[in-house]
């Protein structure tokens, strides 16, 4: 029987794949969990128009990081914090701190995307990568500075 994956399923095939099973596997399994179904023409039909579908959107998503990723890239953010008297920061920034402060300053970043080292102990300046979807990165520069009271 010729199904058409809804998902990805392991050893049988990635979502939108059409696939060759034996009725009784699709029948007893693959159907009632809604995990397949029949490849019939006007479902393989509707499975192109969804694909390009889909393939229109990821272009367009792509098109919108790249612009983000265009935006960020180079930015120079001064972030002050408060420092003992050795210079030290109280605490550190980790990727947590740096994305609440760019949200602060507009620029939408999760804590995830953030790739650091290490957690930024010192005044200093530090390039940090920002990893976007769709395998894009951006290099922002952090300056840390020591806060004015």
């Amino acid at each position: 029987m010729k199904v058409i994956l809804l998902q990805d399923i392991e050893n049988l095939g990635k979502k939108y794949d059409v696939k060759e099973v034996k009725s009784g596997y699709a029948r007893n399994f693959l159907l009632p969990k809604k995990l397949v179904m029949a490849a019939t023409p006007n479902a393989l039909k509707q499975l192109e128009l969804q694909k390009e579908a889909e393939a229109k959107k990821a272009e367009e998503e792509l098109k919108q990081f790249q612009l983000v990723a265009q935006n960020l890239d180079g930015l120079e953010i001064e972030m002050p914090v408060k420092i003992d008297e050795n210079g030290q920061l109280y605490g550190s920034l980790t990727p947590l701190k740096i994305s609440k402060f760019l949200k602060e300053k507009g620029v939408e970043i999760t804590k995830s995307q953030i790739k650091l080292d290490k957690p930024i102990k010192e005044v200093g300046e530090y390039e940090i990568i920002i990893e976007l979807p769709h395998g894009l990165e951006a290099k922002i520069k952090i300056i840390v500075v020591e806060e004015k009271v």
